[in-house]
C-alpha cells in the first residue's frame, strides 16, 4: 500500500489531504481524512465531464483545482466532503492517488466499473 501521495498539486499526508490551487488566488484546501465520507472515480473524456476546465465549476455542486494538464488526462475523483460541493481532483498518478487515499480514509475498495464524470 502506497503511504503517502504528493504530486504537487494533490497531496495525501500523514494526517489530511490537501488540494492547491483550490482557492482564488492558488489557496490550498486543506481536509482531515475523518472529513472525507466517500471517493468516486470518473472518467473525464468529454467536454462537458470537465477535461478542458483548468479551473472552477459551471456545476454548483462541484468544484475542480486548477490543473493545468487537465485536457491531457482521463480520470478523476469526486471527494465526498458531506457538503453541498464536493471537490474534483486528477492527480498524475490515479492508482497511487486512490490507494493513499483509501489506505488513509479507510474506505472501501471502489467497483471496477468507472462512471461518467459530472458536467464541471
Amino acid at each position: 500500500m502506497t503511504d503517502t501521495y504528493d504530486d504537487g498539486t494533490i497531496v495525501c499526508g500523514p494526517e489530511r489531504l490537501e488540494i492547491h490551487s483550490y482557492y482564488f488566488p492558488f489557496g490550498t484546501k486543506s481536509v482531515p481524512y475523518s472529513q472525507i465520507q466517500g471517493l468516486q472515480r470518473i472518467e473525464i473524456t468529454g467536454v462537458m465531464s470537465g477535461r478542458w476546465r483548468l479551473w472552477g465549476t459551471g456545476n454548483p455542486r462541484y468544484w475542480a483545482n486548477l490543473d493545468p494538464k487537465r485536457p491531457k488526462k482521463k480520470v478523476g475523483y469526486v471527494v465526498d466532503l458531506g457538503r453541498r460541493v464536493s471537490p474534483i481532483v486528477t492527480p498524475q498518478s490515479p492508482e497511487e492517488f486512490e490507494a493513499a487515499l483509501r489506505g488513509r480514509t479507510k474506505l472501501a475498495a471502489r467497483n471496477a466499473r468507472e462512471m461518467k464524470g459530472p458536467f464541471i
